[in-house]
């Protein structure tokens, strides 16, 4: 039988798998030139990271000697998500005054 903090570590595996999702979707969903108005790698560069990403957290657990590839997976999706998505929506919105 499963312990709780067995379920707490399975929870915090497969929590980041959604989130890499998403961030893959949305990184599909964006124009190309985007990118570069905002002065960051491509689109296919970010779609194969948030691919890579999301690939490496769903395929490796943190309570393994893999988590590095875990902690790498989910630290390239939270890349994205923290520091392009946001400027990505700001230049395609444009100036709202």
């Amino acid at each position: 039988m499963p312990t709780v903090a067995g379920w707490i570590v399975w929870g915090i595996d497969w929590a980041p798998v959604p989130v890499g999702v998403f961030a893959f979707v949305h990184v599909l969903l964006q124009r190309a030139d985007a990118f570069t108005a905002i002065d960051r790698m491509t689109k296919p560069a970010w779609l194969g990271i948030t691919a890579g990403g999301t690939a490496a957290v769903a395929l490796f657990s943190l309570a393994t000697f893999s988590a590095l590839f875990w902690i790498a997976g989910l630290v390239a999706v939270l890349v994205y998500l923290v520091d392009v998505r946001p400027r990505l929506i700001e230049v395609q919105r444009g100036n709202r005054w």
